[in-house]
This record gives C-alpha cells, structure tokens and sequence, in this order.
C-alpha cells in the first residue's frame, strides 16, 4: 500500500512521537524536567555548539536535550505540528502570545527602524508598538485600512522614511473591527521598500481566523503570529503564544527566545497537542453558529451594525470582499456589533448574558463577549479608537461550540435589557 499525504488533523494524533520511547504510551508524556542527562560528555559539548549556533548539525547527526530553556519533547513534538497546518518549515511557542510578538519585534528590528503597522491593533501590540519600541528609536508607521499601496509608500517616501522601514506588521483581520488587510499586496509594497542588501519582512498576526482558515506564509508573508491562547489552545486555560517562518528566520527567533527566556513549558505544550486533536472540529462548529448568529444579530432593531466577514459583498465592499475571497476559506467565528444606546446599551447587554461569558479572550469552548473600547483596547488612544471605528456601542463576541439555538436565546434575551 502507497503512502498518503495525510491531513493536519489526521497528523494532530501523533505527528513527531515515538510511543516506543516513552514506555509506549500511546499520548506523549508530560517531560516535566528541568535538564538533561547526556551519555558522555562529547555530547554535552556538541549540543551545546549547535544550540550556541557555533557550528550547523552535520548529515546523520541529531540535536539531543539539554536544559528546558533550551528544548523539551514536549515543546518541540508541539511546535513540528504547529508548523503542519501553515505548511511552515519551522515553529516557536512562547509562553504567551505578547511574548511571541515582542521577541520577534525585538529581533528583527534595530534603533532607527520603522515599523509600519495595521490599525486597528490589539491594545497589547499597540501599547508595545507606540509606546515601548519608541524608547529604542524603533518609529511606527500606521498602514491605513483601504489606502492605497502605492499611496502608503509615497507617504513613506515623503516623510523620508521608505529606506528605513525594516518590517509590515499586519493584524487581519483587524481586532475588533474585522477590517481586513491585502497581505500578497503587503508581500509586494515590502519587495518594493527593500533592496539587494536589505529585506523588509512581512509578518501577519493571524489569531482572530487561526491556523485553519488562513495561510499567510502561502501568500508570501515571512512570518505568521498566533496568541495560542485563541483557537489553538481553544480552552481558556492556558496561555501561550506562537511564531512560525522559514527556518533561518525561526533560528534567529529561538535564539532571542533562549535568551529572554520566554519559551513555553513543558505543560504548555502538553495542553497544546491536546487542544491541536480537536481544533478542526472546533472551529468549524464555531464558524457554522457564528453565521446563524450573525444573521440574527443583522435583523435585530436593537443591533444597530454587524461586523461580520460573512457580510461581505461586492456590491457594498468591493475591496474587501476581493481580500477574502482571494485570502480567507471562511469568515470564522469573531462577530462584534453595536447596540443601540451607547456605552449604556453595551452595559445593559453584556451584564445580563446568562450562556455567554462577559470576559476578554477568543476562540474558547465557551462563548465570550466583552467591551474592546473600555477593555481590551482601554489602552489605545480614544482619537484613534473614534477613527477606527471602535465605539462605546460596539461588542465582541466570540462564537463558542454550544448550540446555536441556545445562544440565539441568550442574545435575545439580553438584548431585551437594552432601553429603548
């Protein structure tokens, strides 16, 4: 019988573990282990001269364990099948998902850089964007949802920054507003702002769709960003963060992580495999309610707007409909709306949910709702928020895996708390 190029959710089950060397146990143990035994001391020296990046690992030879710091089977049978679903050469779990983001932020950018962005951000990134790279001379540039790229890079150009732009930073689609960015557009404008000696990277934060329904390395991104937190994790309890590129990209980025100290544990990783069995079904359940949802919520009169991927026309949002058909498989399960009323309305909804969660986080089991504009973007300037459309009206919902019609009526029944 021929060998068959199996399916990611096929290879979640045992991709990269031997049972055989784990008494064979048919799940992969929890190595919750500080450091290694080597059998002799010349494998002490050579592993270290490969993990120290002194010397490559010759043909035949494998890199053995040595400090948890540095690897541990349960962090690295995780991240070789991390790196299944978005086809990548390599993976880098983090403790959490701002870590993933800051260490590769730091490794690849330099005092004098600009870091051009899309906006709206995340209120972590952006705080960490605006605020901390800008005491190590590191200059943000917003990317405008719509413009031009051509128009991006004559702004650039006028404000004498082109030649110093060293990294495009995008969040699509955009938290909470599900505004989308074109990345091979992004791929094309970063070509263009590089040189011979010089590669501008592309790297795409692609939490609020997952792994599942967008590949941003096949449109030509350098590097993709997951908080693994949100559907890779799926579960609200654990936290961790990822990163995943080309293997000199991705050996740079374990390098700093060794260092900084930042890499997720043994039991990290264990919860990880276990959440990588169930993400296809999971987030496919999701995206199916959260179309029935949206669709309520479009009819409702007290939902005064719908930000849903679904929604999507080419009559109504030309653009954006071209970015996701050429770019998504599904419009996912992140629904924001706004109510009627104000920040008043919004309070009046999310207190009286009795299914959903009112808590911050995404892509979980259980469904959770929460405030972005007095909680998880609190931190983003109001001037911006009033610009990118994040109003005290708006709430973000997150679609979980209860029955649709459960969560109709709990909507519905919240809703009703709203005045007016």
């Amino acid at each position: 019988m021929n060998n068959k190029d199996l399916a990611p959710e096929s290879l979640m089950m045992g991709y990269g573990y031997d049972p055989q060397l784990s008494e064979g146990a048919v799940k992969c143990p929890i190595f919750q282990t500080s450091t290694f035994a080597f059998k002799k001391a010349e494998d002490g020296k050579a592993f270290f001269e490969i993990a120290k990046g002194s010397r490559k690992l010759e043909e035949g030879e494998h890199m053995g364990l040595i400090y948890s710091r540095i690897n541990n089977p349960d962090l690295e049978i995780l991240e070789d099948r991390l790196a299944l679903w978005d086809k990548a050469e390599m993976a880098a779990v983090f403790e959490s998902g701002m870590s993933a983001i800051t260490t590769t932020l730091f490794e690849f950018l330099s005092p004098g850089d600009v870091l051009v962005h899309s906006s709206p951000l995340y209120g972590g990134t952006d705080h960490f964007v605006k605020h901390v790279l800008q005491r190590f001379n590191i200059q943000s540039y917003e990317l405008h949802a719509g413009e031009e790229y051509g128009q991006l890079k004559e702004r650039l150009e006028q404000d004498g920054l082109a030649h110093k732009v060293a990294m495009v930073l995008l969040e699509t689609p955009a938290n909470p507003t599900n505004t989308l960015f074109d990345i091979a557009a992004t791929v094309g404008l970063a070509k263009k702002l590089g040189n011979g000696e010089k590669q501008v990277l592309v790297a795409v934060d692609n939490t609020y769709l997952g792994p599942l329904w967008c590949h941003p390395l096949e449109l030509g991104a350098d590097l993709v960003l997951y908080s693994a937190t949100k559907y890779i994790g799926g579960h609200s309890d654990v936290i961790a963060g990822a990163v995943l590129g080309s293997k000199p990209l991705l050996a740079r980025v374990k390098k700093l992580r060794t260092y900084l100290g930042s890499m997720a544990g043994p039991w990290t990783g264990w919860l990880l495999m276990r959440s990588l069995e169930t993400l296809k079904l999971r987030m496919e359940r999701q995206a199916a309610s959260a179309a029935i949802l949206a669709k309520f919520l479009s009819g409702h009169p007290k939902v005064e707007k719908v930000y849903y991927l679904g929604f999507l026309s080419p009559q109504t949002d030309a653009s954006q409909y071209d970015i996701f058909v050429r770019q998504y498989h599904s419009p996912g399960a992140m629904l924001s709306f706004d109510v009627r009323g104000g920040e008043a309305g919004a309070f009046a909804f999310l207190n009286n949910l009795k299914l959903a969660h009112l808590a911050v986080s995404l892509g979980s089991t259980e469904s959770l709702a929460q405030h972005p504009y007095s909680m998880t973007h609190a931190g983003v300037a109001e001037e911006d928020k009033d610009r990118l459309g994040l109003t005290p009206s708006m709430v973000r919902y997150s679609v979980g895996v209860e029955h649709p019609d459960d969560l109709i009526w709990d909507l519905e029944q919240a809703l009703a708390f709203v005045p007016g």
